[in-house]
C-alpha cells in the first residue's frame, strides 16, 4: 500500500517556480564580481576536492531542495510517494526541464547519474543514503523509481544536499559514468560556467533556458584571491562586489569595521553551524582523557567571542546546537575554569618543572599540534587565543596554518592534535555529520580512533540511521552524543553565521538556507 509523501496541493509550490516575469526581466547586462580562496574545480556533480560546493550548487540542482525553516520542498521532482515499508520512493519529475546544453531532463537522465554515483559507492559511504540506495528504475519517461535495503529517515535530506545526487548530462559522462571526470559541467541550474583561467577566476553566465525564476545578474564572476586582507582591499577598491562566507573570508575585526562604516551593506545570517575542534584520542598527549577535559575547561569561549569575533559568532558548549534535531539532551558544559584544569592535570602526573611552564610526564613534553586552513582568518585568530588559554595552565600549542589541500591530509590520516573543524549545519546535521564519524578519511573518525568503544559507537550510528522507531532513534542519540560528549572528544567553540559585505547597489543581501550554497540567483540589484 503506498502512501502520499506529500499533499496534492504542493503542486501549487510548484506552480510559483515557473517563470513569469523573472528579475532578469527587470535588469539586463548586470555583472556580479565576487572572490573565493581557490577556483571552483571542474564541477564534477559527483566528486569532492577540488569542486567548491557553492559552485556545483549553481549549475546542477536536486530533487528536493532544503528550505531554511526544515522543510523540504519539491524541485526536480514535484512530488514523491513511499511504500509502506519505506524502502521504495516514486518521484514525479517536472516535465519543462532541460539541461543548459538543451538535452531533457527526465527520468533516464536521473538513473543514469544515480548509477553513476553507485558505481563508486565506496567514495559516498560517509553519506549513508549511498549506502541504502539498492536501485533505481525508470518506471516511464517522468516517474523514477528508488529501492532501498531498509526504511532510511533522512532520505529527502540528503537527497538535497549540494553533492553527490544531483545531476548532469548524461552527454557529459566519460567511459559511461563521471568517476573518471566529466566533458563540461552541463547542469539544469540557473548558471552556466563559461570560463576557468586557474589562479584568476572562474566566469558563470545565467542560463537563459532556465526553466524556473531566471537570475537578476547575466554574469557572476569569481575572482581566485587566497588571502583575507586581500579581498578586502580588492573589495574597498572595487575590484569585487560581493564577500560572503563562513570560512573567514575577511576577518571578523574587518567585518566590524564594514559594518560601523554604513558604507556598505555588511549583515550576519542566523547561526549555521558549530566550528569546533577535534581533539586527536589516538595520538600524543590527548590520548589521556584529562588533557582533553583540561583543553575544554582552559579556553575561554565568551572572551574570544567579544575580542576576536567581535561579537560575529555565538558561544558552542556542545558538538550540536540544541535546536538541531536529536541534540536537545541537557549535556553538562564544561565550563571555563583553567583551575579546575590545572587540577585535573596535576591529578593525571602532567607537571610543570621548576622555571618551566610546559608541564611533563614521564619525560613527555605536554605539548600539541594545532591545525588549520591558513587563509582562514577566523582560525588563525581563534588558534592564537586558544594556543594563549592553553599555555596558562601549562600545555604548550604549536600552531599549524597550511593551505586546504594539507589541512585535509592529515584530517584523512590522523596527523593533528587538535584540528579545526565543523559541524555540517542543516540539513546534514545530525544524520550525515554522524554517519561520516565511521569514515577513516574524516577527521571525526581519526579523533575517536583512541577511544575503547568506538567500535560500538559506530556500531550505535549504523543502527540509528536506520530505525523507524522514534523512541529508539532519540535514544541511540543521546547515547552516541553522551558518550563524546563525556570523553571530551571535541572542544566546541562556536555557532557559526554566514558573513555578508556588499554594495548597497546589490540591494538586500539574501543567506542561502545551507552553509554550503551561495544564492546569487536571488541577488537584485537596485534599479538604479
Amino acid at each position: 500500500m503506498w502512501k502520499n509523501k506529500l499533499q496534492r496541493l504542493v503542486l501549487t509550490l510548484v506552480l510559483v517556480l515557473s517563470p513569469a516575469l523573472s528579475a532578469s526581466d527587470a535588469f539586463s547586462g548586470q555583472k556580479l564580481n565576487f572572490s573565493w580562496p581557490v577556483n571552483v574545480g571542474p564541477l564534477n556533480p559527483h566528486l569532492y576536492s577540488p569542486n567548491q560546493m557553492f559552485a556545483q550548487a549553481m549549475v546542477y540542482e536536486p530533487l528536493v531542495r532544503y528550505q531554511a525553516d526544515g522543510t523540504i520542498r519539491p524541485w526536480l521532482a514535484t512530488l514523491w510517494d513511499v511504500s509502506g515499508d519505506g524502502k521504495t520512493y516514486i518521484f514525479e519529475l517536472r516535465e519543462d526541464v532541460r539541461f543548459s546544453n538543451g538535452e531533457v531532463f527526465a527520468a533516464a537522465a536521473a538513473k543514469a547519474n544515480i548509477d553513476a554515483v553507485l558505481a563508486t559507492r565506496a567514495r559516498h559511504g560517509w553519506l549513508e543514503l549511498a549506502n541504502q540506495i539498492v536501485s533505481a528504475e525508470v518506471v516511464d519517461p517522468h516517474r523514477l523509481k528508488l529501492t532501498l535495503k531498509h526504511a532510511y529517515y533522512p532520505l529527502l535530506q540528503e537527497l538535497a544536499l549540494p553533492r553527490p545526487f544531483r545531476f548532469i548530462a548524461p552527454s557529459q559522462f566519460k567511459n559511461g559514468g563521471t568517476a573518471d571526470g566529466i566533458v563540461e559541467p552541463i547542469g539544469t541550474g540557473p548558471w552556466k560556467l563559461t570560463e576557468t583561467s586557474l589562479g584568476e577566476r572562474d566566469v558563470f553566465e545565467r542560463n537563459d533556458s532556465y526553466w524556473g525564476n531566471k537570475p537578476a545578474y547575466d554574469q557572476v564572476t569569481v575572482k581566485v584571491v587566497p588571502d583575507p586582507n586581500t579581498r578586502a582591499i580588492a573589495f574597498e577598491t572595487g575590484e569585487i562586489d560581493l564577500i560572503y562566507g563562513v570560512d573567514g573570508p575577511i576577518s571578523p575585526d574587518t567585518f566590524e569595521r564594514f559594518r560601523q562604516m554604513g558604507t556598505y551593506s555588511a549583515e550576519l545570517s542566523e547561526p549555521l553551524e558549530t566550528r569546533l575542534l577535534a581533539i586527536n584520542t589516538n595520538r600524543g598527549p590527548t590520548r589521556d582523557l584529562a588533557v582533553r577535559k583540561a583543553i575544554n575547561h582552559a579556553v575561554d569561549k565568551d572572551m574570544m567571542i567579544a575580542t576576536v569575533l567581535h561579537g560575529t559568532q555565538k558561544r558552542a558548549d556542545t558538538l550540536f546546537a540544541g535546536n538541531v534535531p536529536y541534540a536537545d539532551i541537557r549535556l553538562q558544559p564544561y565550563v571555563h575554569d583553567p583551575a579546575l584544569a590545572a587540577r585535573l592535570l596535576d591529578d593525571a602526573g602532567w607537571l610543570a618543572k621548576t622555571g618551566k611552564g610546559t608541564r611533563e610526564k614521564n619525560g613527555e613534553p605536554l605539548t600539541v599540534e594545532l591545525c588549520f586552513t591558513g587563509t582562514d582568518a577566523v582560525s588563525k585568530s581563534m588558534a592564537e587565543i586558544i594556543q594563549a588559554d592553553l599555555s596558562e595552565v601549562g600545555i604548550d600549542v604549536r600552531l599549524v596554518g597550511e593551505e586546504e589541500s594539507s589541512i585535509y591530509a592529515r584530517q584523512r590520516d590522523g596527523r593533528f592534535g587538535l584540528i579545526f573543524n565543523r559541524t555540517w549545519g542543516a540539513p546534514y546535521d545530525p544524520h550525515a555529520f554522524v554517519s561520516s564519524m565511521r569514515v577513516p578519511s574524516h577527521a571525526d573518525y581519526q579523533a575517536q580512533l583512541g577511544l575503547l568503544d568506538k567500535a560500538e559507537i559506530d556500531e550505535k550510528i549504523g543502527k540509528v540511521l536506520i530505525s523507524t522507531d522514534e523512541t529508539v532513534r532519540r535514544e541511540l542519540y543521546r547515547d552516541i552524543l553522551t558518550r563524546l560528549h563525556e570523553e571530551a572528544v571535541y572542544l566546541p567553540l562556536t555557532h557559526v553565521s554566514a558573513i555578508a559585505v556588499a554594495r548597497k547597489k546589490l540591494g538586500k543581501i539574501p543567506f542561502a538556507a545551507t552553509s554550503s550554497e551561495i544564492p546569487f540567483e536571488l541577488f537584485e540589484p537596485k534599479a538604479d
